[in-house]
């Protein structure tokens, strides 16, 4: 398929990305990505000084609010496609009528959810986890509490950071993001070790850091220069446009229910792992920590991927959206494969950066190798190629093969496998390969007609 795109005169698309344009789009959402994983990890060394239960508590609420964090960036990628097919038909007040729509998406959903998390409190910790001790829900409560403050300004930073990717502009929010995340960092060392906050300081750090990106680029948004921009004194006397909020909701709610399940499914898989010991336990985290650089830049082709393809589906020429689809995930190959070669060189050192048993370091070894070798050949059609499906309006159909190879393949295979860690990774592969297989036929018959 590679090779007969590339036989494609590119000079005859009606829209066209220069090598150039999609590096530009691309290395800010790499450098994002790299930089977000980073400062979570300086965040999490900095919250383990609080000790055990503090860190245990933090966690749990982390991988819970990364449920709703990214059912909001499934959101924000059904505007992202929206307003990058109006570009795309060269109609940028249909645009700006869906960025409006998709702000309101954004808030209400956050603040819906936001509602359910003070009705529910540490229930709904409790619900995912079963019981837990005394001081570790004490932390988990305090963390879940504060944070949630933020979900609706982190909604609206989602929203606004999609539609500038739909102008082809990644670096605001690559800049945006250094700035919070270097913030966020200086203020759980104010709020955790001058003050003494606990708990509540590392929680209200990543309150205040949330904040100031989601008022950044608002700010940003409201500049009349841009070809997407929202006049706010406009937006609650106006009537939102339907239509458009129909056709975002056609690409988010799916993308919401297959992130949320992604989710759901990584929780039930972990209570597998937690069954079969401390050394499994900790042998898991250590790969997980590690695995996630190995993939980390393909997110950023993922996200880079729904804008480029979605302006030339709006533009009509599928020929187009074909072409750069493949090339895009040519440039992910390759950057997988370096990166991985990286981690593979340096293993050896960076495992010894953890203390964790000799049994627990040669399993972590093992999950890695798994993960990131499959990666390199695997992880791109998985998860960039289903990006592309959405961005030609086919995301209830990529929602459906997740939701069920995700449970057939990652929870039901991994408890019939019965090898602890090592099953779960390998009927994570088994996932990747059955994703691949129905988004390439699917693809095939949708994109590839001609």
């Amino acid at each position: 398929m590679a090779a007969r795109a590339a036989r494609i005169d590119e000079s005859s698309f009606k829209i066209r990305f220069s090598g150039r344009m999609l590096l530009a789009l691309i290395v800010p959402l790499i450098v994002e990505q790299t930089l977000g994983l980073l400062m979570g990890i300086v965040d999490t060394m900095m919250v383990s000084g609080l000790g055990d239960a503090a860190v245990s508590g933090v966690s749990l609420v982390d991988m819970l609010c990364a449920l709703f964090i990214n059912m909001f960036g499934a959101l924000a990628t059904g505007g992202a496609v929206t307003a990058s097919r109006a570009i795309g038909a060269g109609d940028p007040a249909r645009a700006r009528r869906s960025a409006v729509g998709l702000l309101v998406i954004c808030l209400t959903a956050s603040l819906l959810i936001m509602g359910v998390i003070y009705a529910a409190d540490v229930r709904l910790v409790r619900l995912l986890y079963g019981e837990l001790e005394p001081d570790v829900s004490s932390a988990a409560r305090t963390y879940l509490l504060v944070t949630a403050v933020s979900f609706p300004f982190i909604a609206l930073y989602n929203g606004a950071a999609a539609l500038f990717r739909s102008m082809g502009n990644s670096k605001i929010s690559m800049v945006c993001s250094m700035f919070v995340n270097v913030l966020n960092v200086a203020g759980n060392a104010l709020c955790i070790y001058v003050f003494e906050l606990g708990v509540f300081g590392a929680a209200l750090a990543t309150v205040v850091g949330r904040i100031a990106a989601c008022v950044i680029l608002m700010i940003r948004l409201g500049d009349r220069r841009l070809e997407i921009h929202v006049d706010y004194r406009k937006v609650f006397r106006e009537k939102i446009d339907g239509g458009l909020v129909k056709n975002i909701l056609a690409v988010g709610i799916p993308g919401s229910l297959e992130s949320g399940t992604f989710q759901l499914g990584r929780v039930l898989v972990l209570g597998i792992i937690s069954a079969c010991g401390t050394v499994q336990i900790a042998a898991n985290a250590v790969a997980n920590n590690i695995d996630s650089f190995g993939v980390m830049p393909g997110f950023a082709f993922s996200l880079a991927i729904v804008t480029v393809v979605g302006q030339c589906v709006g533009a009509g020429d599928l020929r187009a959206a074909r072409f750069y689809a493949y090339k895009i995930m040519k440039y992910c190959y390759l950057s997988l494969f370096v990166v991985n070669i990286g981690i593979f060189v340096f293993l050896p050192q960076v495992l010894g950066f953890y203390s964790v048993s000799a049994e627990a370091s040669e399993l972590a070894r093992t999950l890695i190798f798994i993960h990131n070798g499959f990666a390199v050949l695997l992880w791109t059609p998985s998860f960039v190629l289903p990006n592309a499906m959405k961005a030609t309006g086919d995301a209830k159909y990529v929602m459906v093969v997740s939701m069920i190879s995700m449970f057939v393949f990652r929870v039901l295979l991994s408890s019939l496998l019965g090898m602890g860690a090592v099953g779960v990774w390998w009927a994570m592969v088994a996932d990747w390969v059955c994703r691949i297989t129905c988004f390439a036929v699917r693809w095939k018959k949708t994109v590839c007609r001609e």
